[in-house]
């Protein structure tokens, strides 16, 4: 009986999914949300143009406006601004027409049965904007746990939380070559590089595939509406 145990533990893989533009799009809604609050915030018509938000967490985010705005990024303003952007989130999910990208259910059917597949979050969203965006498009449940803006403003810090996590919920270690991160942005694939995961991007996303290409990522999808060919490339 070990044998197969083993065999099992030896293939397990993790794959540590984005969310927005990778798993869905939620119509605009973390936008719109920010956009509201820095027009009650400033009493000003907000521009984000210079904001940078794909790929990004919502604290780095949060911090970038703040100081456009000439507000210094404490933490208690900080966690102030993010509470108000949750709540603003938390009433415009219902109100955009968002949607699961192609293909996204039936990869994420195909793999939630194989108990040698673990599927988990890496995500700039904090967890319970992602809870927010994932419950209203019937993905949440998907997940057995994450790693989110809450844990560090910088997303290339997020793997070691997404391992540890990983290791406390199946008593295994993770090998780097053994994870993988699927994101939409040129952020997603430096946070896999950085701890030598594969990577997988898909470009469903603000950024284009030649943008995506010049990141180096192990693989490539336009979308994952072929979804036999991303399954080959999971089940590896």
């Amino acid at each position: 009986m070990s044998r197969p145990l083993l065999s099992m533990t030896h293939n397990k893989r993790l794959l540590l999914w984005d969310i927005d533009a990778t798993l869905i799009t939620s119509g605009g809604a973390g936008e719109k949300a920010l956009h509201r609050l820095v027009q009650e915030r400033f009493g000003e018509e907000s521009d984000l143009r210079d904001i940078e938000i794909a790929g990004r967490t919502d604290t780095a985010i949060a911090t970038s406006i703040l100081c456009k705005h000439g507000v210094e990024p404490t933490p208690d303003r900080t966690a102030e601004f993010l509470e108000e952007y949750l709540t603003n989130l938390a009433e415009l999910l219902p109100q955009v027409s968002g949607h699961v990208l192609p293909g996204v259910k039936e990869i994420l059917n195909q793999m939630r049965p194989k108990p040698e597949r673990v599927l988990a979050l890496l995500t700039g969203n904090l967890r319970r904007g992602a809870e927010l965006k994932l419950r209203r498009y019937g993905l949440w449940d998907y997940f057995e746990f994450g790693a989110f803006a809450d844990d560090h403003h910088d997303r290339n810090e997020l793997g070691a939380f997404a391992r540890a996590r990983a290791k406390e919920t199946h008593s295994h270690e993770f090998e780097a070559g053994r994870i993988d991160v699927i994101g939409d942005t040129g952020h997603d694939i430096a946070c896999g590089k950085i701890f030598g995961a594969r990577t997988i991007a898909v470009a469903t996303g603000r950024w284009t595939r030649e943008q995506l290409a010049l990141h180096a990522p192990d693989f490539l999808f336009d979308d994952f509406s072929h979804v036999d060919d991303v399954i080959a490339q999971l089940d590896w």
